[in-house]
């Protein structure tokens, strides 16, 4: 019964820092990335001018993304929270 009980709770101190495997970019990258999928459906291949400011006391994200269809946004976010502002990376644009 011991031995049972310590394989428990060996595997319960392992398995949380194995069950929420994330990339090696920032959680923001992430975030980013989760959001192109869902509503763009943009499988994201290449980001590029990654920017971290701040803005009034407020931490501040900006990327821009290129699809693996081609497609490109600009994408920005103030605040560690919410939603990231999409726009289509136009030729005139970018």
């Amino acid at each position: 019964m011991r031995i049972l009980l310590s394989a428990v709770l060996v595997l319960a101190t392992l398995v949380p820092g194995m069950a929420f495997a994330q990339s090696s970019d920032p959680a923001w990258l992430d975030d980013l990335k989760d959001q192109l999928q869902l509503e763009k459906e943009c499988k994201v291949i290449i980001l590029m001018n990654m920017r971290e400011g701040e803005l009034a006391g407020q931490p501040t994200y900006e990327a821009r993304v290129k699809c693996e269809d081609g497609r490109m946004f600009d994408a920005s976010r103030t605040g560690k929270g919410g939603l990231f502002e999409l726009k289509t990376c136009d030729i005139q644009t970018c």
